[in-house]
């Protein structure tokens, strides 16, 4: 059966909440992320957030393994000339095995279908590990700012066409 990547429906929610939520929490107890100080953080992923962001048209992936979910990425354009990448997450027990980056190279393909001229992403600035991964795929840093509704600086990071 392999690795196949599908589109996520409204039916998938509880399972896409799932793989988000285990993806992040590693994330979370890092940085020290907790629903008090970051409650918009993955890893408290409610179905109705991304309910919410079905219905805006935000585009979710889900990879199956033998026929296993084992991670998910959304795809969000933007504008005419952008689209970011959102909530990619790879179960971790899945992990370094090219999941996430089948589904960045899915979406990046996906994007260009729009024609959009680049795909953006914002990441914790302090996690580096990921940062490299990214520029290992093709993003490039763009800038590292701090947003009122988090308690981290976010690096944004963009892919060009």
């Amino acid at each position: 059966m392999g690795i196949q990547i599908r589109v996520g429906t409204k039916a998938d929610i509880h399972v896409l909440v799932e793989i988000i939520q285990d993806s992040f929490l590693d994330v979370a107890e890092r940085f020290g992320l907790t629903p008090q100080n970051s409650p918009t953080h993955p890893s408290n992923c409610r179905p109705e957030w991304l309910l919410r962001e079905m219905d805006r048209g935000v585009t979710f992936y889900m990879l199956e393994n033998d026929g296993q979910p084992v991670g998910c990425v959304a795809l969000e354009k933007i504008s005419d000339e952008v689209c970011y990448l959102e909530r990619l997450a790879v179960l971790p027990q899945e992990r370094r095995k090219g999941f996430g980056e089948a589904l960045v190279r899915h979406v990046l393909s996906k994007a260009r279908l729009l024609d959009v001229c680049r795909v953006g992403i914002g990441i914790i600035a302090e996690h580096k590990e990921l940062q490299n991964w990214y520029e290992k795929l093709g993003f490039e840093e763009v800038e590292s700012k701090r947003f009122p509704q988090f308690i981290f600086p976010v690096t944004l990071m963009a892919y060009y066409f």
